[in-house]
């Protein structure tokens, strides 16, 4: 570790990932954009679900465009090497408020954005092939501490290895759930579609993609795998991007993963474009190195080694909980569990109060659909809407009201079961890191971790 922190390497894969990256984040808000999601998810909704401990993040309104402007700005500019600083924190701040406006569009690759964008603002990307080092000589350097590349890889091992962490459970490995629910559904695919009829390809899909999460951060780390592995990262992920609505994700992964490549291959690639650019020789050829004060790089490693703690152990806050994690999704968050889980819920919410009066909630006339659908099999999100019933129907004739619900949940194809406790009064319920006592016990057995 101690020769990590004390050696310098090339620059070049730093400058790569941070064009790569820039590029692939400025395509992915043009793309959001022009869909019409900014309006669909962030302004059109009637209410929205923060995270817990995160209530002061507002939705904007029509100013939400302002906020992915400014957002697709930043990772524009970040892509150049442009004003890199201010660049990097304003994308990380208007990306990371994005995704805490509402959590019924929490995605892993959201997050993944996020502390990766949080990781640029301390990294010196653009030291070298920017616009801001060739502009300022001052700041060019070819050579940087090692541990700026060192840091992501790890950060992309966290990813994938924790991934499989997640898959050795017997609903993935024995069941091929939900794999196997799924596929069937994608079997009018050209060419490779009639496979998906078969059962025993949800089991390969399952215990490949098992095994290539686990080992994938080692081959990529290994020199002699490395080519091999990047060409199974690029199936792979293209694969998904083929089968599964997961956005711009799987070509974010694709891009990241080749920080394993050496500093010659990406001294290649930054060659080439710097040749279609007609840039000097001069600006790509010198032996800088990038020499921020002691202070700084002692801030900098404190701060990535919180950070990492953070990120090595935040995934395994579910065993702090009682019950099965897929039923109660108490820690489900944040721990890179992708895509293990075909969940169906129906939530009916009854308010009542002491008067006599009751009524039965059309949802349709507080949430969308896609909100719905979320809330209806996540916990933390039945009770924030009990309380948003709570406080509409208080200011709208009812005296205390009390909000019930009937909820039913078919988990990996199970038959569906209720949720939620239905004799407790949601609105005297309050949202905590606490177990919610109030979730039914799961009469099934999931095993691994």
């Amino acid at each position: 570790m101690l020769k990590i922190l004390r050696s310098y390497t090339a620059a070049a894969p730093l400058a790569v990932f941070r064009i790569a990256f820039g590029t692939m984040l400025f395509l992915s808000i043009v793309r959001f954009w022009s869909k019409g999601w900014i309006g669909q998810l962030y302004i059109q909704p009637r209410y929205f679900f923060p995270f817990y401990g995160f209530e002061f993040i507002k939705p904007l309104g029509e100013y939400t465009y302002f906020l992915f402007t400014i957002c697709a700005i930043s990772a524009f500019l970040v892509a150049l090497g442009l004003f890199y600083r201010f660049a990097s924190i304003g994308l990380f701040l208007s990306f990371t408020y994005i995704e805490l406006i509402d959590k019924s569009t929490y995605l892993n690759h959201y997050y993944f954005v996020s502390i990766v964008s949080f990781m640029l603002i301390f990294l010196p990307a653009h030291a070298y092939f920017s616009i801001d080092a060739y502009r300022n000589k001052n700041i060019q350097a070819s050579l940087i501490p090692a541990w700026c590349i060192f840091s992501i890889k790890v950060m992309v091992c966290i990813l994938y290895f924790y991934a499989g962490l997640a898959k050795l459970n017997s609903d993935w490995l024995l069941n091929a759930l939900p794999l196997r629910i799924w596929l069937p559904a994608k079997n009018d695919m050209p060419v490779i579609g009639f496979l998906f009829n078969y059962e025993w390809i949800a089991y390969v899909f399952s215990w490949f993609g098992c095994f290539y999460d686990l080992s994938i951060p080692f081959f990529l780390w290994n020199k002699k795998t490395r080519p091999y592995a990047f060409v199974a990262v690029v199936i792979f992920h293209g694969l998904t991007a083929l089968l599964f609505p997961i956005g711009m994700f799987p070509y974010i992964m694709i891009v990241t993963a080749l920080i394993f490549f050496s500093g010659q291959f990406h001294q290649n690639i930054i060659s080439r474009l710097a040749s279609l650019l007609n840039l000097p020789v001069s600006f790509l050829s010198n032996d800088k190195k990038y020499t921020p004060n002691k202070l700084t790089i002692n801030s900098i490693i404190f701060t990535f080694s919180i950070f990492f703690l953070i990120q090595l152990t935040l995934p395994f806050r579910y065993l702090l909980y009682p019950g099965e994690l897929f039923w109660t999704e108490e820690g489900y968050r944040f721990s890179w569990r992708v895509m293990l889980m075909e969940k169906a819920g129906y939530t009916q919410f009854q308010i009542k109060d002491k008067t006599g009066k009751s009524l039965i909630v059309n949802n349709n006339l507080f949430l969308t659909t896609l909100q719905e659908k979320a809330m209806s099999t996540q916990p933390d999100m039945i009770l924030q809407y009990a309380h948003i019933l709570r406080d509409y129907y208080s200011r709208h004739g009812f005296t205390n009201p009390e909000v019930y619900v009937d909820s039913y949940v078919a988990l990996n194809g199970r038959l569906g079961r209720p949720l939620i406790n239905p004799d407790v009064n949601l609105a005297a319920e309050t949202e905590s890191f606490q177990h919610k006592s109030w979730i039914t016990h799961f009469d099934n057995e999931i095993k691994g971790f």
